[in-house]
């Protein structure tokens, strides 16, 4: 499960599904519909917050924005809850991490994509819009790798 902390813009179009699906599954969790991923570290942001499921909502909300404004057709249906709420904190550690993450999927999947964001450098970065930017090392709940 990777539940990006940067702007979705970034990813791929394989990417951006994954995230979708994967945002989804989180929500399920959060719900208590799943047996497997209730422990997952992707999800401690989000069960830290004083409403999770509000959180994710908002975190998935974004993720639909950008699937629409490139025609993808994905359920809005399928959130069950978005409430306007504060920005979440997440550090400039864990964006340089995810940022070297996601390149290096890139490499891999998608030459073409990586090509197109060659060009950004990590302090001009977008988070995901749930997220606002603090300086700080890779987030505890992060598997480094």
């Amino acid at each position: 499960m990777r539940l990006w902390s940067i702007h979705p813009r970034y990813l791929d179009a394989k990417g951006l599904v994954a995230c979708w699906r994967e945002s989804l599954l989180a929500q399920k969790v959060l719900l208590g519909e799943t047996k497997g991923y209730r422990n997952h570290p992707q999800l401690v942001r989000f069960r830290e917050q004083d409403d999770p499921l509000q959180a994710v909502g908002i975190y998935l909300e974004y993720i639909y924005i950008e699937a629409k404004s490139r025609g993808y057709n994905f359920d809005h249906s399928k959130i069950i809850k978005i409430e306007p709420r504060d920005k979440l904190a997440v550090t400039t550690g864990q964006l340089e991490y995810e940022w070297a993450h996601l390149r290096a999927k890139l490499r891999q999947r998608d030459p073409e994509r990586l090509k197109q964001l060659k060009t950004l450098i990590l302090k001009d970065l977008i988070p995901h819009p749930l997220f606002y930017v603090v300086e700080g090392p890779v987030e505890s709940w992060e598997i480094v790798k």
